[in-house]
């Protein structure tokens, strides 16, 4: 049986920890008259924990496994003896994972950064043993509180891939390729259409050591709003990308116009959601090398009211020239590289004759160098 290599959108039933039951014990001990209360406190229930992780790329482990259920409390015993909380149970996601209630879908968090813990299910408080309701008046106690359930509910987790530009096309427009010439990304490259089946990440590198991500989602056709061919449904992994690429095949090799395709793509889109539309748009006139390509370009580039960049995957041609305008348009900072935000804080505590202090320097972000697996985490 084949087995699915892609999923960016499950279902998953979420249970914590129940709490451990406090306990109602004496103490019994030789030459210890009248002993008294001493059972201990249940212990808490194990939280469930979604942590995102750049290494993941899929929700397949999810899919295969869609109950997350963490480890109860241990009660309480005597000689208030605290039950051992329930470990807490820790999922790996990829970054760019959004979750929703599926009950009432609602906005439960959104996970995009390495090593960012959320707990979205918390584990139930444990029992209090007798030895708290002891009192002068109350001396020999029976009293005692089970644990409190762990928060139970049903969870939608959708992945929306983090990149910076999203490549937008028909079937066999060649952005594929184009994510192969751009980048180290590998891609699978045939010579008809949908041979992207599930989003690919690449990275465009820079001289400076700066990259900007790139996301080739699978291809759109007519009518993809509708369910025609693979639908609108990979459009969803467009909504982090700060600007698109839309690439067009200008020699009409499938026998489409390429200024009717690019009409198509914005329709579909707006169709989806409009506001993707309002962002940064390059054009990319592919397929430059086949000969009908230069006699299509100019009425194309009046149909978009947009200058198009020439580009051919197989000659090279246009490439530098895409790569400018990529980091032209991003603007992407190289690694230790301090941000706009930053120098302006600078800048302006110097103006104020601020003194910064060693503590504070220690704090900033910029200069934290611990691994995000190792931070500790912060649980509220």
């Amino acid at each position: 049986m084949k087995t699915r290599q892609f999923v960016d959108c499950v279902t998953v039933q979420v249970q914590a920890g129940k709490g451990g039951d406090g306990s109602a014990s004496f103490r019994r001990e030789a030459h210890v008259e009248r002993g008294g209360p001493d059972g201990g406190d249940g212990g808490r229930g194990g939280h469930v924990i979604l942590r995102g992780n750049r290494n993941e790329d899929s929700l397949i482990r999810l899919f295969y496994n869609p109950r997350l259920v963490a480890e109860a409390g241990v009660p309480g015993r005597g000689q208030q003896m605290h039950g051992r909380n329930g470990a807490d149970l820790v999922m790996d996601v990829p970054c760019g994972t959004s979750v929703f209630d599926a009950a009432t879908d609602a906005f439960v968090c959104d996970i995009t950064s390495d090593g960012q813990e959320v707990i979205i299910a918390r584990g139930g408080k444990g029992g209090i043993g007798n030895v708290h309701f002891k009192s002068s008046t109350h001396q020999a106690p029976t009293e005692c509180t089970p644990g409190e359930a762990g928060a139970e509910f049903r969870l939608r987790l959708e992945l929306k891939v983090i990149a910076d530009l999203g490549l937008v096309g028909f079937p066999n427009a060649g952005k594929s390729s184009l994510l192969a010439a751009l980048s180290e990304a590998r891609p699978k490259i045939g010579a008809y259409p949908f041979t992207t089946l599930n989003p690919m990440i690449g990275s465009v590198r820079f001289e400076d050591f700066s990259q900007v991500l790139v996301a080739d989602i699978p291809g759109i056709v007519e009518g993809a709003h509708e369910g025609v061919g693979l639908g609108i449904e990979f459009l969803r992994h467009l909504a982090r990308a700060k600007a698109l690429i839309f690439v067009v095949d200008t020699a009409g090799s499938d026998g489409r116009t390429p200024w009717d395709d690019y009409r198509a793509l914005r329709r579909e889109i707006r169709l989806y959601d409009a506001a993707l539309l309002k962002r940064p748009i390059l054009l990319v006139a592919n397929k430059m090398d086949l000969p009908a390509a230069r006699d299509n370009l100019a009425r194309l580039e009046r149909a978009a009211r947009r200058q198009a960049i020439p580009v051919s995957v197989t000659t090279g041609e246009g490439l530098d020239l895409l790569r400018t305008r990529i980091r032209t348009l991003i603007k992407p900072l190289p690694p230790g590289h301090a941000s706009e935000r930053t120098v302006k804080a600078i800048a302006k505590a110097a103006a104020d004759h601020e003194i910064v202090s060693a503590e504070k320097f220690a704090k900033a972000s910029f200069l934290d160098t611990t691994p995000p697996s190792v931070r500790k985490r912060a649980r509220r």
